[in-house]
């Protein structure tokens, strides 16, 4: 029996994931969530073979918590799904041992299919989303810029970046202020949503 545990915020989506996989005899959907950042406890709680986790919702948390999971139970296989913008969330996933990588809307059958592949140990990735990946831009950030952009998204204002990181208040101005340039964005919250869209936080 593969022991499932879904992911996903939109009510009505999660039942009909649940109502698919359930009506298979190998399958039991073990638990459902609809936050991604009580994924861990969740998995550790009902021990998935499988956890099927749609990050379009949930942006950059999504990496983190699939990352998360990998490392308190690297036996549970990863499924995330995305829509099909999600290219930049790919390279993320793979980089957190995804072992499958699916578009939102493919068909019930197939959502099967791939589950009993992915639990047997199949790496599956769709691909469409592998060849969007691969034709993506490099992430234009040094390890730095990131790290400043993530907490700047996550509205933790310059002076308190400053702090935390130990970095003089010019320069976290002028590290934004390159995040900026380089996307091409006129503002630092266009910035942070451009970056976010190609999954370079």
């Amino acid at each position: 029996m593969i022991r499932i545990l879904l992911v996903e915020q939109m009510t009505l989506l999660r039942g009909a994931l649940a109502a698919v996989l359930s009506a298979e005899d190998d399958m039991d959907v073990a638990g459902e969530l609809a936050r991604i950042d009580d994924l861990t406890t969740m998995a550790l709680a009902v021990r998935p073979d499988v956890a099927i986790v749609n990050i379009a919702p949930f942006a950059e948390e999504a990496v983190s918590g699939v990352s998360q999971l990998n490392r308190a139970l690297p036996n549970c296989a990863i499924i995330v799904m995305s829509d099909r913008r999600g290219r930049g969330a790919l390279h993320g996933g793979l980089n957190t041992h995804v072992r499958g990588f699916i578009a939102n809307d493919i068909p019930p059958d197939q959502l099967v299919r791939d589950v009993r592949r992915v639990a047997g140990g199949d790496r599956v990735i769709d691909p469409e989303l592998a060849i969007a990946a691969l034709s993506a831009p490099r992430n234009p950030f040094t390890e730095r810029e990131r790290e400043l952009l993530r907490l700047a998204a996550s509205g933790v204002p310059s002076a308190e970046i400053a702090r935390r990181l130990h970095l003089a208040a010019g320069t976290v101005r002028n590290y934004l202020s390159s995040t900026v340039r380089k996307t091409g964005a006129r503002n630092r919250s266009e910035a942070v949503r451009i970056a976010k869209e190609a999954g370079w936080l």
